[in-house]
């Protein structure tokens, strides 16, 4: 058997919480797993299941009596570290138009594809995280997803939703045949219209350091920087086995610019962006 993993990334968040969730199935050689991290503002929680417990149908993923899809998010997980029932529900998606991937969704033996299967959806319903109430009441969702075999070695990835808009942002080492790139993808949805930046539309980092990503692709700008530092540590698929230790905020603070030519869309400062930064 090939190493894989397969996994989907929900955020769901009000004006006061943030609970990101993460199910994944993962395979390296013989031996499968299953999985989902469970993310709040201070803490990570991971449960481990069999790869039978996954079972995927056309419209979600069930691992074991946990439910994930396009109508919500249904959860009962109960372990020593963590007791985790609820049940949240989805309002109409936001699909982006086209493939995140581009061109580069027909290449093959790419180490992860990503996609983004709603930028922005309302949140209905309640979880209890160790008897604390997260309460989602027209709270705004995310949804993403990966698969492939490896993170990449080096990424940057934010999103953030916000008044009449959403965006996320991905900067990552991409290696091909032997060679490496920096590649780029990210979507700004504001007031109704989506903007794409990505390096298969020219797309280019003018800068990547100390939590700074500044993208350029024409007149389009995008700025993203995180102010503090990333604590919450989660596991990540390493030639298919969840080995490595990468590092996420689910609710952080930073900054954030999109500007086209000389005229600002937005600028402003969140405590509610979302950053993984592996720079």
């Amino acid at each position: 058997m090939h190493n894989f993993f397969y996994g989907w990334y929900f955020k769901c968040q009000s004006e006061t919480q943030t609970l990101a969730v993460i199910p994944a199935v993962h395979r390296s050689g013989q031996e499968g797993l299953c999985s989902i991290q469970i993310i709040t503002e201070n803490h990570v929680w991971n449960v481990d299941y069999p790869a039978s417990a996954f079972h995927r149908t056309e419209r979600d993923i069930w691992i074991g009596k946990n439910r994930f899809g396009e109508r919500g998010i249904l959860l009962a997980v109960h372990t020593p570290e963590l007791d985790l029932d609820g049940e949240v529900s989805f309002g109409p998606l936001s699909p982006i138009k086209y493939d995140i991937m581009g061109p580069f969704s027909i290449l093959p033996f790419l180490e992860c594809r990503h996609s983004v299967r709603s930028m922005r959806h309302s949140v209905h319903g309640k979880f209890f995280v160790n008897r604390k109430e997260y309460l989602f009441q027209n709270a705004s969702g995310y949804w993403e997803g990966d698969q492939g075999y490896s993170f990449p070695r080096e990424y940057a990835w934010t999103q953030c939703s916000f008044p009449e808009g959403s965006l996320m942002l991905s900067v990552a080492d991409v290696p091909i045949a032997g060679f490496h790139f920096r590649g780029i993808i990210g979507v700004v949805l504001w007031k109704g219209r989506e903007y794409r930046l990505a390096t298969y539309l020219g797309a280019r980092a003018a800068q990547v350091r100390d939590g700074l990503l500044r993208i350029v692709q024409g007149n389009l700008e995008l700025e993203a920087r995180l102010l503090e530092k990333v604590r919450n540590p989660l596991k990540a698929p390493s030639n298919g086995n969840m080995t490595r230790t990468i590092h996420e905020n689910a609710a952080c603070r930073a900054f954030y610019r999109f500007r086209k030519g000389e005229n600002t869309f937005f600028s402003f400062q969140t405590d509610r962006a979302s950053f993984e930064y592996e720079l």
